[in-house]
């Protein structure tokens, strides 16, 4: 006892000193060999059997479905039965490859997506800084309404857009004095419309992760930065900016690859993708593909060549994931 420590914790102290630390005794913490490496690496898999089964009935099989279709010539001859399916191999991707519209409907997908993000994350994260700033009432009012966006069926929401932006009997072109300005005939305008409705509902997502994080994080710290003479944008910029990125980062992935995959605006807004197609993005270009053209061979190739790219982004995130410390 002369050292402050009773028998048998200096006798398990030297143990673990030495390196033996209790090995194959009740005191090491470890039951008879390889028990607990046994239970641990079969535990979780148990508990997340059920959840595989059902994406694998759910994910798996049409996806095969999706790429093998994308492999033959399937078309509306075959699906009637008039003619025998054929194994084209690569011969659906070499055709979609060589079709200059498919590169113009990639590219303008690539660019709307990308501007429904960055206006998507610009609104969200404001509006979550704004509700750091207001009382209790108008911060409530706020939620409640984004949520309602949020809420919202696509369809619906398209609907109503399309009404306030109309022409002849929509409230919008009244009020800026447009006259019969049409917002879906040229490409920009119905492109800049569809934007709206895609930034309508998705910023309430952004908003409410974006200040969740923002209320996490400790008041002293930005209290410290403001009293260092710090303005508000030099607060956001160096000081929460920073310590939100991991959420920032899972916000940006997820709109990335909704926005990537918008249907219902563009197909519900623009009447099948504008005039000429000039408003095709890529989920309605394989759909017109598959379904109105009745090539669904290429249809689904275009969908694998989707997939691909979402699974590309999806690496990415994970990689970022990873690279900051977090749990994948």
């Amino acid at each position: 006892m002369g050292d402050g420590l009773p028998d048998g914790a200096a006798v398990a102290g030297a143990g673990a000193r030495d390196g033996r630390g209790g090995k194959g005794t009740a005191g090491g913490g470890r039951g008879p060999r390889g028990t607990t490496g046994r239970h641990g690496g079969w535990t979780p898999w148990i508990y997340l059997a059920p959840a595989l089964a059902v994406l694998g009935a759910l994910l798996v099989y049409p996806i095969y479905q999706l790429g093998l279709i994308s492999f033959l010539e399937y078309t509306q001859a075959q699906v009637s039965g008039g003619e025998p399916t054929t194994f084209q191999g690569l011969g659906n991707y070499r055709t979609l490859l060589a079709d200059p519209q498919f590169w113009q409907v990639l590219l303008a997908t690539v660019l709307f997506a990308a501007a429904c993000v960055v206006a998507t994350l610009a609104v969200g994260c404001a509006l979550a800084v704004l509700l750091t700033r207001v009382r209790a009432l108008p911060r409530l009012a706020l939620m409640l309404a984004a949520l309602g966006a949020w809420a919202t069926p696509a369809i619906t929401g398209s609907t109503v857009w399309v009404f306030l932006f109309d022409p002849d009997h929509g409230p919008v072109n009244r009020v800026l004095e447009l006259g019969d300005f049409s917002w879906t005939y040229g490409r920009w305008s119905a492109f800049s419309l569809v934007l709206f409705e895609v930034v309508w509902c998705s910023f309430p997502f952004v908003m409410v992760t974006v200040y969740a994080g923002i209320k996490a994080i400790p008041a002293e710290v930005l209290e410290a930065a403001a009293l260092d003479g710090a303005s508000q944008w030099r607060i956001w910029r160096s000081v929460t900016a920073p310590m939100l990125r991991p959420i920032l980062v899972v916000v940006t992935i997820q709109s990335i690859i909704w926005d990537f995959k918008v249907f219902t605006q563009i197909y519900v807004m623009t009447n099948g993708g504008g005039i000429a197609g000039q408003n095709l993005v890529l989920n309605v270009y394989a759909y017109q593909k598959a379904f109105a053209s009745s090539q669904y061979s290429l249809g689904s190739a275009i969908g694998v060549v989707m997939l691909l790219i979402l699974l590309a982004v999806t690496l990415v995130y994970l990689g970022l994931l990873r690279r900051q410390g977090e749990e994948t």
